[in-house]
């Protein structure tokens, strides 16, 4: 894992010093909106119009952020609309690559060997980590955003007027409850595994893991009572969660050290879980494959001989 600092690329791993320990992400930095006229969206400059083919999607399969917005891609029916290209899972000393293997889709845009190349075309001065997804604009060889959030809330409804299957996951009567659950799941759950997996104190890690627990214990009281997270229709909120989820006990129960309970003994996470699941067209969004490659094998300070484990066995059938 490195960084660009005015253009130029570092193989540089996160600062955990100068925070006491704490892993702390860092905001987006490319924050413009598709929209289906081409007005500017909530934050960004306005030139982007929902158009089909203009726009390339670059993603990992095993990252959870990229891989929320590709769920989105898939149940909205974009496919034909949004190309796409997937890096290599492993993530060393070049970042995100397209080295060929099982599963990567090369980059037909730049025609890029590395993720860092894409955003350098984008801006030769860019300074900051170098993620996925990241959502590109053909015509304009810029990037549009980078910050999956805002790119799931973009595909969910930019492209209706263009043939984009039914299905409003952000509904505007919903949004308080959505953005509020939101924000609960990303701080103790989406980035609460990194958090207590990225910690270099035993104090932070030990906050930081039960803060995990003691939110999917209150998720599990409120799965409970309803069938998703804002009452009973599935919205983005529940996308959200659900990549965190699907890779909790491959990944996070044992290289992050959230290991307090598997997710499989929580039943109506885990109900709720495979349900999302099955939902028609985010399975093939999924690949444990690339998710454990991704983690065991990258993350040299936390397993440095880079073994994968063989399991776990998971059950996914409902």
């Amino acid at each position: 894992m490195g960084l660009l600092v005015d253009g130029q690329w570092h193989d540089q791993w996160y600062d955990t010093k100068s925070t006491g320990g704490r892993f702390v992400r860092k905001d987006s930095q490319f924050r413009s909106w598709i929209t289906p006229d081409g007005s500017a969206g909530p934050t960004g400059e306005a030139g982007f119009k929902a158009e089909a083919g203009r726009y390339h999607l670059y993603i990992s399969l095993a990252c959870p952020w990229a891989s929320r917005v590709m769920i989105l891609r898939s149940i909205k029916g974009l496919k034909d609309m949004i190309s796409v290209s997937i890096v290599n899972p492993l993530m060393v000393e070049n970042g995100w690559t397209f080295e060929p293997d099982e599963g990567v889709i090369s980059d037909p845009v730049l025609n890029a060997d590395f993720m860092y190349q894409v955003y350098t075309h984008a801006d030769p001065h860019y300074s900051g980590r170098v993620t996925v997804p990241v959502l590109y604009d053909k015509q304009t060889n810029k990037i549009v955003n980078n910050e999956s959030s805002e790119i799931m809330r973009m595909l969910n409804t930019a492209f209706d007027e263009m043939g984009a299957l039914p299905g409003d996951y952000s509904p505007e009567a919903l949004m308080p409850e959505i953005d509020a659950i939101n924000e609960k799941v990303y701080h103790n759950v989406n980035n609460g595994v990194y958090k207590a997996g990225f910690a270099t104190d035993q104090t932070v890690y030990e906050e930081e893991v039960q803060n995990v627990f003691k939110t999917l214990d209150e998720l599990e009281e409120l799965l409970a009572k309803q069938s998703y997270l804002v009452g009973d229709q599935i919205t983005e909120a529940d996308w959200r969660l659900f990549t965190t989820l699907i890779r909790f006990d491959s990944v996070y129960y044992g290289h992050f050290k959230c290991n307090i309970r598997n997710l499989t003994d929580y039943p109506n996470l885990w109900r709720y879980t495979k349900e999302l699941y099955h939902y028609p067209g985010v399975a093939e969004t999924v690949d444990f494959k690339h998710i454990k490659e991704h983690y065991y094998r990258s993350h040299k300070t936390i397993n440095p001989n880079g073994i994968v484990p063989f399991g776990p066995e998971l059950d996914l059938s409902i």
